[in-house]
């Protein structure tokens, strides 16, 4: 019984957390008189023959350089033994740019019809009492939808 226990244990590939690829696709899919939201998602690839969860809420967003939004997203079941992405939605209010130290930055955005989003933090893995981290630091720049 020990060692069918210890085979089994041992053949299924669980010893490796799933490998953070990139952030991609970057794009504001809404901008209105009050937000601007910018939607991305996050690569990863599961090689493993179990799941797991991904927390995304220690990702803080900057703006042209400023620290203006965080990350918004549920916690997310990792698939097993595939390649799958993150949603991350991002929600940055147009009156945190509005005052006199940001307002350059907004009518330099405007004038280029874009935006650079970095986008800076961990993402937590967890599973059956296992946890780690994925650093994230990424900046893409993205085209404003006017």
């Amino acid at each position: 019984m020990f060692s069918l226990i210890f085979t089994l244990l041992f053949n299924c590939s669980f010893t490796k957390k799933p490998e953070f690829v990139r952030l991609e696709d970057f794009e504001v899919v809404d901008s209105n008189s009050k937000n601007i939201t910018i939607r991305a998602e996050a690569l990863f690839l599961n090689k493993n023959d179990v799941g797991g969860t991904l927390k995304t809420d220690d990702l803080k967003v900057y703006i042209n350089e400023l620290e203006l939004a965080s990350v918004v997203s549920e916690e997310f079941d990792v698939p097993k033994r595939e390649k799958f992405t993150i949603p991350l939605t991002i929600k940055v209010e147009t009156d945190s740019f509005t005052n006199d130290k940001n307002l350059g930055s907004l009518l330099g955005s405007l004038i280029l019809q874009k935006l650079k989003v970095h986008i800076k933090g961990e993402i937590k893995y967890k599973i059956m009492g296992y946890s780690s981290t994925y650093p994230i630091d990424e900046i893409q720049d993205v085209k404003i939808k006017l």
